[in-house]
């Protein structure tokens, strides 16, 4: 039971790490892809539509740790808390911004959001990658803002990056913000698997001690009653976005 939960933690993460990864990387990417109002309000209805349904594989990653390894939640909340209350704020300034930016009208409300966006992002991508370094190296004192962590928040901010721009030429090939580029679905799935990398590296690196850090049998089988019939509505909700809003006409209300 205990590796049953631990594949699906991994799945989660690695999931959000894929999917996740192109919204983060494109906000990051929004003012030098968007250099028009017009460019930046394509660029953001092509992704806006995808973020809570991959927001919801971050939610689901927070449950399935809090529920079944209790133990390692609170001990990973507690050594990364500067990088936890970081991770928040960023992600409410992401979302702030996604959500704001055409609430009113005017070239400077609309500028401040979009910038809230991309600093929102950043702040994501690289708090994720420095959370991540932090915790496969078991979380040594000072480990949140030496060189090996700041490193992970770089290198977790490229590929998002690069998974938000290939993202942008496959939903909109042949505009003028990427450069007149198109890209296959092909491309995208191997810039997912990108993305995906560091959680996969982290997972694998923490495989030991999470197994270690699992509630007992009993709470995992009663977990295993009440959510895993949810998976499969889960899945069925991210074929319908992705069905919905993949192709076709990009959407107006971001």
């Amino acid at each position: 039971m205990e590796i049953l939960w631990f594949g699906v933690l991994a799945v989660l993460l690695t999931g959000y790490f894929a999917l996740e990864g192109f919204d983060i990387g494109l906000g990051m990417l929004l003012p030098v892809l968007g250099r028009t109002p017009a460019a930046r309000d394509r660029l953001v209805g092509t992704m806006a539509p995808f973020v809570l349904a991959n927001e919801v594989w971050l939610v689901a990653l927070a449950g399935v740790l809090f529920g079944a390894f209790p133990l390692l939640e609170g001990k990973v909340i507690s050594g990364l808390y500067p990088l936890v209350v970081a991770l928040l704020l960023s992600w409410i300034l992401r979302d702030a911004g996604l959500w704001f930016r055409r609430r009113l009208g005017g070239a400077a409300w609309r500028s401040l959001w979009d910038w809230a966006l991309c600093l929102g992002s950043a702040g994501l991508a690289i708090t994720w990658g420095t959370a991540l370094t932090a915790v496969a190296r078991g979380l040594p004192p000072g480990a949140l803002l030496d060189p090996p962590g700041i490193a992970g928040g770089i290198v977790v901010a490229a590929v998002f990056a690069c998974h938000g721009w290939t993202f942008a030429a496959w939903r909109l090939p042949g505009e003028p913000a990427v450069g007149g580029r198109r890209r296959t679905g092909r491309a995208l799935l191997g810039s997912g698997c990108l993305a995906a990398a560091p959680a996969v590296v982290a997972v694998a690196a923490l495989a030991s001690p999470i197994l270690d850090h699992a509630a007992p049998a009993a709470t995992l089988s009663v977990l295993s009653v009440m959510v895993l019939p949810c998976v499969p509505i889960m899945v069925g909700a991210q074929l319908w976005i992705w069905r919905t809003f993949g192709r076709g006409a990009v959407p107006t209300f971001f």
